[in-house]
């Protein structure tokens, strides 16, 4: 009985140490580099470094420009329809010596993503205008 508390006590003190040190450790560079930053870098205010650029250009108008909607749309579908091929690799390569659960879960997949399609064609995503 005493040695089953023993080790009990030791894995909850190897516990303890182990989450101080994993608080400690990214804490540790981050407060030595704001004590760097304040310590050897000099605020230098100014209307220079207070503008919108920093290189001498004076804006001029709105620096707030709109974007459609629709590019961050074809990012996405990209992306979605990219990783599908990075996916259907190793299935490519692997197809004849695949069970038969494997090839089901491959179709399933596929037909998920052929049911993305079909939702953005006919939402007219895929509309250039």
């Amino acid at each position: 009985m005493e040695a089953n508390v023993m080790n009990t006590s030791s894995t909850y003190l190897f516990l303890a140490i182990f989450l101080a040190v994993a608080v400690v450790f990214p804490l540790v560079p981050i407060g030595l580099a704001k004590l760097w930053s304040h310590t050897f870098t000099p605020a230098k205010p100014g209307h220079d470094k207070q503008s919108s650029y920093e290189c001498g250009v004076v804006p001029v108008g709105s620096t707030r420009i709109q974007f459609k909607s629709q590019y961050y749309l074809y990012g996405i579908i990209f992306l979605i329809f990219d990783v599908e091929a990075v996916f259907l690799i190793p299935v490519a390569v692997a197809f004849l010596h695949l069970p038969l659960g494997a090839v089901l879960a491959v179709a399933v997949f596929i037909l998920l993503l052929l049911e993305g399609l079909a939702w953005a064609w006919a939402k007219g995503v895929l509309k250039w205008q």
